[in-house]
């Protein structure tokens, strides 16, 4: 009888565990979201407007800025809420960090010499890479299951994207599809060694095999790192200069830069707490079906806002996706209770 109340515990725990883990993932998820759809408006926002007969064009300065408030915020919260305590691999975080910026300039540098097309295959597979450099940097293994769901979700993206209104984009070039190419392998790294620092936490504490940097360090680390990648980039391309003249031209330009970058901040906060509760896939999974979120979120707000069959199969894929990530955590076998030994 007492092996059976044992037993009862242990798998009330396990269950318990999966309802926490499903809490902690609604709560990751919804902020992630809501504050990424938030950053994306204003953004658009500050590169869509009209400046007294010119555009906003300068990329790394205004990446500079975000990568730098998001470090001052990242920091803030270790200093408010401490550290880990733990040896940490600080060089690996700082390189997920540079190959995280490195991919984001590549592929916002690929927009002017792709086409239409290209342009929606390279932001459509980014869970790709992302699983292919979990395999290969960091050491993981996934499940037949996730394997289709990273499939129906890719296919699904693609199939909406395409579904979308055309917009320009010139022809390929061999520099443009070189660029998607460094893109996606430099997402493949970053989620490769975003899984390698969690391996290599733990090696390093072996007395502690829960060991894990917090969110914030994570976050300062990485957004450090792609600090000063951007600040280069800045000064190679002039974008920092001009960046700079643009905005004492016309001042409510950094105000609006400075409103979106607390937005990222807000959001990296989720991010960071995602890698650290799960894994640099589920969050690719999470980041890249948000844009579809979003723009259902725009016609259920404004019907004028239609979308296509095409567009409606692709959520349909994308939801089945995500409802197979949701049943597997939510029928994961509890773990049998360990027998003790007589």
């Amino acid at each position: 009888g007492c092996r059976r109340r044992h037993g009862a515990r242990a798998s009330d725990a396990a269950a318990m565990g999966v309802l926490g883990d499903s809490a902690k993932l609604i709560f990751a998820c919804a902020g992630i979201f809501f504050s990424f759809s938030y950053f994306a408006v204003l953004q658009e926002d500050v590169y869509k407007k009209d400046y007294g007969g010119e555009k906003f064009a300068f990329t790394f300065f205004a990446l500079l800025v975000e990568r730098g408030i998001n470090a001052a915020v990242a920091l803030l919260g270790m200093l408010l809420l401490g550290g880990s305590g733990v040896k940490i691999p600080y060089m690996q975080i700082f390189n997920s960090g540079v190959s995280q910026v490195l991919a984001m300039a590549a592929s916002n540098e690929a927009l002017r010499y792709v086409s239409y097309p290209t342009q929606v295959l390279g932001k459509s597979c980014k869970m790709v890479p992302v699983m292919a450099g979990g395999i290969v940097l960091g050491g993981k293994s996934y499940s037949l299951v996730q394997y289709a769901q990273v499939l129906l979700i890719t296919l699904g993206v693609t199939v909406f994207n395409f579904g979308g209104k055309k917009k320009g984009g010139a022809a390929d070039s061999a520099y443009g599809l070189g660029l998607i190419g460094a893109s996606l392998v430099m997402d493949a790294v970053t989620g490769g060694l975003q899984d390698r620092v969690k391996m290599s936490t733990k090696q390093l504490n072996p007395a502690d095999p829960k060991a894990k940097p917090t969110m914030h360090e994570s976050m300062f680390w990485t957004n450090a790192s792609g600090c000063l990648v951007a600040f280069a980039l800045a000064i190679f391309t002039g974008h920092l200069t001009q960046g700079l003249a643009f905005c004492q031209r016309h001042t409510d330009v950094l105000p609006a830069v400075l409103v979106y970058s607390l937005a990222s901040a807000v959001g990296q906060n989720f991010i960071y707490y995602t890698i650290t509760q799960f894994n640099p896939l589920l969050l690719s999974t999470v980041t890249t079906t948000r844009k579809i979120f979003s723009t259902v979120y725009s016609v259920l707000r404004n019907p004028s806002n239609s979308l296509g069959q095409e567009q409606w199969a692709g959520c349909a894929l994308v939801f089945f996706g995500l409802l197979i990530e949701v049943l597997e955590t939510a029928f994961k076998k509890a773990p049998p209770p360990a027998k003790k030994k007589v």
